[in-house]
């Protein structure tokens, strides 16, 4: 298990306790803060981007130290674990609103609204996290395009990540403040911050997933459509069995292959149990 199961979740998958995402975590001033700051200060967000791109220029002992100063921050404020389907169907279950409202990344990265996130609480009509959202400078949330914070039933929002999981989009959860989870995410590497960090520049965070995917090789047909959706590179093609196989040292165990299989050929299992994986998060 990820650490954050060790320190988190007592043993058991930290983002399945619903004491960690109860709106008592934000009456920390601190949390409160940061969350403000993460939604309107998206100019930071941007120069931290520049930054990770001017770090790829330092040498090699530098970078080494500086991405480990960074990763250590981040599991402090604001760091995440990808989370199949599945699990984010169990989430569903417990927490009492989801509300979807604009992505930071994708304001960036894009300069347009994309309603990728999802925010959660135990409490209805979003809680206090709700709350601070819904008191945030209304020109990024409220802009002349957006309709705002939208209310989502459990089941309109698990169509809606279904549909993400079409777009080749992984699910992730995020904490503001460690252990507050206060979002679900669907990310890309080309637009998501977060997945940009941890997989093209080696500075995790954000965990592996509790899984990772395998083959069945007796139904995969070759077909190819999960290399496409890999947003990870495990995915390779054997030219002489023509057959797809997962590098499950490389897999973060998403299962967003699963979604465009039309064979069932790929299944998830618990990476505790994956000799090659077990210890990579």
């Amino acid at each position: 298990m990820c650490e954050f199961c060790l320190k988190h979740g007592e043993g058991k998958k930290w983002y399945l306790q619903a004491s960690n995402y109860s709106d008592d975590l934000l009456s920390d001033i601190r949390r409160r803060k940061f969350i403000e700051t993460f939604f309107t200060d998206t100019e930071a967000l941007a120069r931290d981007v520049q930054r990770l791109e001017q770090l790829e220029n330092i040498p090699r002992l530098i970078k080494g130290i500086v991405k480990r100063i960074i990763t250590g921050k981040m599991k402090k404020v604001h760091y995440g674990q990808v989370v199949p389907i599945e699990d984010i169907e169990r989430i569903f279950r417990f927490v009492n609103s989801i509300v979807r409202v604009a992505c930071v990344c994708r304001h960036i990265n894009l300069g347009r609204e994309e309603r990728y996130c999802y925010g959660v609480s135990l409490a209805p009509d979003g809680g206090k996290l709700g709350e601070i959202i819904r008191g945030l400078d209304k020109s990024f949330l409220d802009g002349p395009d957006v309709v705002g914070m939208e209310r989502l039933s459990k089941d309109e929002a698990i169509s809606a990540l279904r549909s993400h999981e079409q777009e080749g989009l992984c699910h992730s959860v995020w904490t503001f403040h460690a252990p507050f989870i206060g979002g679900i995410c669907n990310c890309d590497r080309s637009d998501c911050l977060a997945m940009r960090c941890t997989v093209t520049h080696r500075i995790p965070v954000m965990f592996r997933a509790e899984y990772v995917a395998a083959v069945n090789p007796d139904l995969c047909n070759g077909c190819r459509q999960c290399m496409r959706v890999c947003q990870f590179g495990a995915v390779s093609y054997s030219v002489s069995n023509k057959k797809a196989v997962i590098d499950q040292r490389d897999c973060y165990g998403c299962g967003i292959c699963r979604s465009v299989c039309r064979k069932d050929a790929i299944h998830l299992e618990e990476r505790s149990k994956a000799p090659a994986a077990a210890s990579l998060w």
